[in-house]
């Protein structure tokens, strides 16, 4: 089985097993799948809202480094989407 890779050209998706969700009572982005929860910092929640417009890495990446104005933090949202990525929490758009 091949395994994809995220390139920056990839249209990302949540993977239908996870709901990503603003919980108010937690004041943060939760990720629901059927055997629990994953309650995100402020910066996974952001770039996971992003997936959820099923935009390209690049795009991602852009509109936080432009809203942030600090295109150092490029690395970290990429790091952030191959972990995503690696646990399945999104996945390459077919």
């Amino acid at each position: 089985m091949d395994v994809e890779v995220l390139r920056p050209d990839s249209v990302v998706q949540l993977s239908p097993f996870y709901l990503l969700r603003w919980e108010e009572t937690q004041h943060a982005y939760v990720l629901l799948y059927p055997e629990g929860v994953v309650k995100l910092n402020g910066t996974s929640g952001e770039i996971l809202r992003l997936v959820t417009e099923s935009a390209t890495v690049q795009n991602i990446v852009d509109q936080l480094t432009t809203k942030y104005a600090d295109q150092s933090i490029a690395p970290d949202i990429l790091e952030f989407l191959e972990v995503s990525h690696a646990n399945s929490w999104i996945r390459v758009k077919p």
